[in-house]
Order: structure tokens, then sequence, then C-alpha cells
């Protein structure tokens, strides 16, 4: 895998808004782990499984921050993940570390901001 194609990839299909196109990067059985979780669910959560879970996490998202954008600032490769550095909502630097299943889908996220 090419880690600048799909970083850029990645970062278009955010900044498109379409949760669909989105979610496409992502396995059935996708595992996130980010303080944004714990930030929408009171500190109850900072994971979700699955697709569904984080489809209806994401829609709200996107229905609270309209006008989400997301600026690639590196990209890094590693066996089998990414590590994306970018310029994220709330004028936050993230990271997000992304680990690849063997059909190319990413099955486990773990974001980082500042």
């Amino acid at each position: 895998m090419n880690h600048q194609e799909f970083a850029k990839m990645w970062i278009n299909a955010w900044n498109s808004h379409d949760l669909e196109n989105i979610l496409s990067h992502y396995s059935e059985d996708i595992e996130i782990t980010t303080p944004m979780i714990a930030l929408a669910t009171g500190g109850k959560e900072n994971s979700l499984k699955g697709k569904e879970a984080v489809r209806e996490y994401w829609r709200k998202a996107l229905d609270k921050f309209p006008d989400l954008h997301f600026d690639l600032i590196h990209s890094t490769a590693g066996v089998d993940f990414v590590a994306l550095f970018y310029k994220s909502i709330m004028d936050k630097h993230a990271v997000e570390v992304m680990f690849f299943n063997e059909e190319g889908k990413i099955s486990k996220m773990y974001a980082h901001y500042d």
C-alpha cells in the first residue's frame, strides 16, 4: 500500500462529508478508540466496535460539525498500518494510527489529539 495515496484518499473522503465513502475504508468489525468518543459520551466510553456503531457515531459528528475539514500534514507507514498526522476540527492536531486487515480495510484505529 502506498501510504501517501491512501492518506489523500482518506482525507478527501472525510472532507467530502459522504459517510458511505468514509466508511468504505473500514472493515465490518472495525474498532476505533479516540478521546472524542469520551467527549461525546460524557466519559462513559472511549471505544466503539462494529461498523454500525461507528456509522452512527460519525453521522452525529458530521451533523454536529457541518464545516468539518481535515488538512493532511504528513503520513507514515509501518507493517500493515499507517499513521496520519493532520489538522482536525476545533483547530486540533491529530494523529491516527490505522491497522489494516488482509482485505486492505482498516480494522483498528487509534486517534490522538493535542
